[in-house]
């Protein structure tokens, strides 16, 4: 899988976890050029709370357009470690 965003591969594995249509890649896995951290958070009950990342490709920013469970909740806990992806971010085999 691929995970591509303004001309750019952000990250690239055979190795994705898919919750609820999503591609979550191993952290290993993303390009940590492209990444910066955010302020933001959310919260799923069955998940835990998200923390975001903004993306940077091509003197372009997209924030908060990855996401992460830094501390999921035991449903969940097979998205540990990984990064998922939105706001425009093709993923895509």
């Amino acid at each position: 899988m691929k995970a591509i965003w303004n001309n750019t591969i952000i990250a690239e594995s055979d190795d994705t976890v898919v919750v609820e249509g999503n591609h979550y890649f191993p952290l290993a896995a993303v390009k940590p050029e492209c990444l910066a951290p955010s302020a933001t958070t959310t919260v799923c009950g069955w998940k835990g709370t998200a923390n975001y990342y903004t993306l940077s490709a091509n003197s372009n920013t997209n924030p908060d357009a990855a996401w992460y469970y830094a501390d999921p909740k035991d449903a969940a806990k097979e998205i540990r470690g990984r990064v998922a992806f939105w706001k425009g971010v093709q993923v895509s085999a």
